[in-house]
């Protein structure tokens, strides 16, 4: 799956999901995945996993934990 807008404003969204044969390290589900938002090339918000990190968000500079549920919650 794979979707982008940008926006008059400069602000992109993306989503980007592939489904693995495996989960990938670190994460308890068959995903890899890319949700982003930001402007004029500035990361704002971005979800992803990682091998080795697993589920995580990022908020500006700042790295969270992320609880991924299903795939349509991270949709939403």
């Amino acid at each position: 799956m794979r979707e982008k807008e940008v926006r008059d404003d400069g602000s992109t969204f993306e989503l980007v999901v592939w489904q693995l044969a495996h989960a990938v390290p670190g994460a308890p589900h068959e995903f890899k995945y890319r949700r982003y938002f930001g402007r004029n090339g500035q990361t704002l918000v971005r979800y992803d996993n990682e091998r080795g990190k697993g589920d995580h968000r990022h908020v500006g500079v700042r790295e969270l934990p992320y609880q991924f549920k299903t795939l349509e919650a991270l949709i939403e």
